[in-house]
């Protein structure tokens, strides 16, 4: 699966990549995990149809009446049509740039605060559909004026979202311009009980496959294939054993691509079919 770099792919001039950009972002078909190398922290305004991100240590998924702001990085992103077989979301990208001159001018809390989280989820509401309306307008005016009307539009909804979420958005907004690099291990566990693949987990290390179980073998002393399969069907014997969920129900969540896989996975292992675990 090649990589998608954002916004460059939808910028027309490829000579330079300006501070504030907007994009509408249309789509007729589904698209699963797709690798993307986000180079400018991002508003996602989601208008139709459904987002999951998958991220370093976490994830987070979200409909229509919610949107995101996403910090740069590698992220796979899911992205699924409505039910009228459509997705729509308008993308504000902005640089670390404006968001410092922002700070500079708003900001009470001086102080830069670290924090993991590499998302904020926005609730759309009256003001933010009038928002994007305006938005939409002014992408008809002159390129000579639209660089001045998107910096007004950007401070826009920064103060905006200052005002509805207060000190919450103040220091998601300052862990914005705090470089961190997750911990090799704190990427690898927090993805034990999800489906990603290796190619994927490694992606969101910034790593090659091949680099990354090198450095999987080293830290763990055994392959990232072998622990990650222990680890994730000693997981799905704890979910059959409480009773709630059949096999069927469980085996995509723990990365594998049907029953049969599954079953015979969890047999080798413990010895007798997850079909027959009380």
């Amino acid at each position: 699966m090649s990589i998608e770099n954002i916004p460059q792919i939808y910028i027309k001039d490829k000579s330079k990549t300006p501070d504030l950009f907007v994009y509408d972002f249309k789509m007729t078909n589904d698209v699963v995990k797709s690798k993307v190398n986000l180079s400018m922290n991002m508003f996602s305004f989601l208008q139709v149809g459904k987002k999951q991100v998958h991220f370093a240590g976490t994830a987070v998924a979200v409909n229509r009446d919610q949107s995101l702001l996403l910090k740069k990085g590698n992220w796979l992103w899911t992205e699924l049509l409505d039910v009228d077989a459509s997705y729509y979301c308008k993308l504000f990208f902005f640089s670390e740039q404006k968001l410092k001159e922002f700070l500079e001018k708003h900001s009470l809390n001086k102080v830069t605060l670290k924090q993991d989280t590499p998302f904020f989820i926005i609730q759309n509401d009256a003001y933010i559909t009038s928002y994007l309306n305006s938005l939409s307008t002014i992408s008809e005016a002159p390129p000579i004026f639209m660089e001045n009307l998107l910096m007004v539009k950007f401070e826009e909804i920064m103060l905006y979202l200052l005002q509805k979420y207060g000190n919450n958005f103040e220091n998601y907004l300052q862990s914005l311009i705090v470089n961190q690099s997750s911990p090799f291990k704190k990427i690898i566990e927090s993805k034990i009980h999800s489906n990603l693949k290796l190619e994927e987990i490694a992606f969101l290390c910034n790593m090659s496959l091949s680099t990354f179980k090198r450095h999987f073998i080293s830290e763990y002393n055994t392959s990232p294939g072998k622990w990650l399969q222990d680890k994730r069907l000693n997981k799905a014997k704890e979910t059959l054993e409480q009773g709630k969920l059949k096999p069927s129900d469980i085996y995509f969540d723990f990365g594998y691509n049907n029953l049969s896989n599954f079953s015979a996975a969890f047999k080798n292992k413990f010895g007798f079919s997850p079909s027959e675990t009380a």
